[in-house]
């Protein structure tokens, strides 16, 4: 217990651990990864050259292709890869997601930007004791980021009304 206190009052600093060392340098290294893929999209534009003047080369940056960042929506699901300008899109766009969270089978996507999806649950019947298979439909909005096809296990969230029949949003693929 003394060694302790000793070591306090005399003001040693510990020793930084070789894991943190290395976290620092792994820092470093992605921000020079990041400079190289910049320095890529750079174009140089040759000049004609004045009379006494030599050549000279000038970077020019281009517009870059800039991925819309996505919201967190408060729900254990990842981000879709690709970024849209969706405005009714959970992610990238401005619809707050709320309630209940479903897994659900997609039925339809005949629709624009809308799909059918189906939830099945089992009933309990007390005079035969025995469950039945009951099935709902619903109508969830799609953004153009999330790709599923028909006969996917998909998890939709409630939201407020997009249409008269639509406010469900389809949050990811399961």
């Amino acid at each position: 217990m003394a060694t302790k206190e000793e070591g306090k009052a005399t003001g040693d600093k510990k020793q930084p651990k070789a894991s943190e060392a290395k976290k620092v340098t792994k820092k470093t290294e992605s921000a020079a990864e990041i400079d190289v893929v910049q320095n890529k999209k750079t174009l140089t534009i040759k000049r004609k050259p004045a009379d006494a003047a030599p050549m000279v080369k000038k970077k020019v940056r281009t517009a870059a292709v800039k991925k819309a960042p996505s919201r967190d929506i408060g729900v254990d699901m990842e981000a879709p890869k690709r970024s849209c300008d969706d405005p009714h899109c959970p992610f990238h766009g401005t619809l707050p997601v709320r309630g209940f969270a479903w897994d659900v089978q997609l039925v339809s996507k005949k629709m624009d930007k809308t799909v059918v999806v189906m939830r099945e649950r089992r009933h309990y019947i007390k005079k035969y004791q025995r469950y039945e298979k009951r099935s709902s439909r619903f109508l969830a909005h799609l953004p153009p980021c999330i790709d599923v096809d028909v006969g996917e296990m998909v998890r939709i969230m409630e939201c407020r009304p997009i249409s008269k029949g639509t406010s469900m949003v389809v949050i990811g693929r399961i």
